[in-house]
């Protein structure tokens, strides 16, 4: 049986809110998505176009049937939209269904210990309200500040994977919730 979740569900840090996505995140993702070194580790830099139809998919997902959502970052000190923190439904990884713990924030507010922060919410979100039994974190074998996030929230190395249309595997880690 599935439980129907509050909506919209908001989780608050010490510094951070994160609010679901919502029309008008657009502008503020292009920050994210439209600079080469955010993307270095991901399909590259997109358009106003990808970045449109991305928000509008993340829109469209029932999240209040599941619970398995993005959120919007916003730095609680000025209001600013600074990037997403979210769950993502994987099909396979590694032959098994799988649910990421994903994040990017934009360049502006690296370093500043943001990005774990808002995954520990998530992570806790995930474990404590919505049960799951475990998540995972796909991360590029050269990008050591996402490594460093997965190691703080609890998660350990422990396969590789490459996905489709990739030329090199991703590293799976991995946290359970016991």
């Amino acid at each position: 049986m599935t439980t129907k979740l509050p909506s919209p569900t908001i989780l608050i840090t010490p510094r951070l809110f994160l609010r679901p996505l919502q029309w008008g995140d657009e502008v503020a993702l292009e920050g994210v998505f439209g600079d080469a070194e955010v993307m270095r580790f991901g399909d590259g830099v997109q358009n106003a176009a990808w970045i449109k139809a991305w928000l509008a998919n993340q829109l469209a997902n029932d999240a209040s049937l599941t619970g398995i959502r993005v959120w919007g970052v916003v730095e609680q000190e000025t209001a600013k939209f600074i990037g997403y923190c979210g769950l993502f439904f994987m099909g396979n990884v590694n032959g098994r269904e799988e649910v990421e713990i994903g994040y990017r924030l934009a360049r502006p507010f690296w370093g500043q210990g943001y990005a774990t922060e808002a995954a520990t919410a998530v992570r806790d979100y995930a474990f404590d309200t919505l049960h799951l039994p475990r998540l995972i974190a796909l991360i590029d074998p050269s990008n050591v500040a996402s490594m460093r996030v997965a190691e703080k929230l609890g998660m350990v190395r422990e396969a590789e994977v490459l996905l489709p249309g990739y030329t090199h595997p991703d590293w799976v880690y991995a946290l359970s919730a016991a």
